[in-house]
C-alpha cells in the first residue's frame, strides 16, 4: 500500500479489513445503504447480494441474495430509508427489491436495451435510469410507469444522478457528453460537457450539489461548477480508458474524491489539493466500484471477473 506526501498534513491510511466473496462473476457496484448498516452489491451474475457493512468477520456479513434478473445488474441504487433497492440489468429491466424480504415488488420494462445506471431521488418516489438505447427514464416507484422518456445522448448513457433536493438530474454518455435536466419536466437546462471524445464515463453531484464530479476515458477525474460551466479541479495518477467505473466523494473525516482503476487499485486524494494521497492495493482485476460509507470512515471497492470481490477498508482511529 503506498503513500504520497502532500499537504494532507495526519493523514491515517485506509487498511483492509474485510474481503467478501460469493459473486461468481465480476462484480459491476458496489454501494453503501443511507443509514451506511448495510452494504450491496451487484453482479454479472445477475444477483445483488445484501452485506452488514459492520459484521466481525465475512461469514458473518452475508445477509441475503437478490435473484430475478435474466442477465447481468450493472448498477442498482438504495432507497433513502434503506428499504428498497432498485437494480439496473442487461435484461432491459429495472427491478425494486424489498431488502427486508428479498421479493421483487415491481419490475420495470420499457428500455430497448440493457439498462447501464439507476438512481433513486431523494424522496425516493422517483427513479431515473439510462440504457443503451441512449434514452434517460423516469419511473414512477408506486406504480412501476414510466412517466418521461428523454431522448438525451446519442450513445449509450454511462450514468445518471439526482441532486440533493431531487430537482436536476446530471447524465454522462460515450458520447463525451454530460447534461443536466429538470426532473420535473425533462427539459436539458445545460450540457456541461460537449467534446465527443473522450467518453465521459461517469459523473455525479457532490453532496451540496453545486458540483458534479465527472470521469472520463483518459485516465482523468474532474470536478465542475455547474452553475458556472467551469472546471474547478482535476485529479490524475489512475488509469482509466475502457471501462465506465464508479468515482465518489469521502465527506466522514476530510474531503476526498476516491475512484477505482484499472490497474487493480484505490486511489484517494485530496479534495482541495488534489495531490494523491492514498493507492489502496489488494485487488486482482480492474476497480470498477467504490462507494464511501456515510457514517464513518470506511470504503468498499469491487472488482472484475479475476477478483470477483467486495473489499472493506477502514481507517484506524
Amino acid at each position: 500500500m503506498s503513500e504520497s506526501q502532500g499537504p494532507s498534513t495526519h493523514y491515517k491510511p485506509y487498511r483492509l479489513k474485510q474481503t467478501l466473496s460469493g459473486h461468481s462473476e465480476a462484480v459491476s457496484c458496489v454501494k453503501f445503504s443511507k443509514d451506511g448498516r448495510l452494504l450491496g452489491s451487484a453482479s454479472l451474475d445477475k444477483t445483488i447480494r445484501i452485506w452488514s457493512a459492520s459484521a466481525s468477520s465475512p461469514a458473518s456479513a452475508f445477509k441475503r441474495e437478490l435473484r430475478g434478473h435474466s442477465e447481468g445488474v450493472s448498477d442498482f441504487a438504495w432507497s433513502s430509508d434503506a428499504r428498497y433497492i432498485c437494480s439496473a440489468s442487461d435484461d432491459r429491466s429495472l427491478r425494486i427489491w424489498d431488502v427486508h424480504t428479498g421479493d421483487c415488488v415491481k419490475t420495470l420494462k420499457g428500455h430497448t436495451s440493457m439498462v447501464f445506471c439507476v438512481n433513486f431521488n431523494p424522496q425516493s418516489n422517483l427513479i431515473v435510469s439510462g440504457s443503451f438505447d441512449e434514452t434517460l427514464r423516469i419511473w414512477d416507484v408506486k406504480t412501476g410507469k414510466c412517466q418521461k422518456i428523454i431522448s438525451a445522448h446519442t450513445d449509450p448513457i454511462t450514468a445518471v444522478h439526482f441532486n440533493r433536493d431531487g430537482s436536476l438530474i446530471v447524465s454522462s454518455s460515450r458520447d463525451g457528453s454530460c447534461k443536466i435536466w429538470d426532473s420535473a419536466t425533462g427539459a436539458c437546462l445545460k450540457t456541461l460537457i460537449d467534446d465527443k471524445t473522450p467518453a465521459v464515463s461517469f459523473v455525479e453531484f457532490s453532496p451540496n450539489g453545486k458540483f458534479i464530479l465527472a470521469a472520463t476515458l483518459d485516465d482523468t477525474l474532474k470536478l465542475w461548477n455547474y452553475s458556472t460551466g467551469k472546471i474547478m479541479k482535476t485529479y490524475t495518477g489512475h488509469t482509466n480508458r475502457v471501462y465506465c467505473m464508479t468515482s465518489t466523494f469521502s465527506v466522514t473525516n476530510g474531503k476526498y474524491i476516491v475512484s477505482g482503476s484499472e490497474d487493480c487499485c484505490v486511489y484517494l486524494w485530496d479534495l482541495q489539493g488534489k495531490n494523491m494521497v492514498q493507492k489502496f492495493e489488494g485487488h486482482t482485476d480492474t476497480v470498477i466500484s467504490v462507494s464511501c460509507s456515510p457514517i464513518e470512515n470506511k470504503i468498499a471497492s469491487g472488482a472484475l471477473g479475476n477478483d470477483r470481490t467486495v473489499k472493506l477498508w477502514v481507517q484506524d482511529k
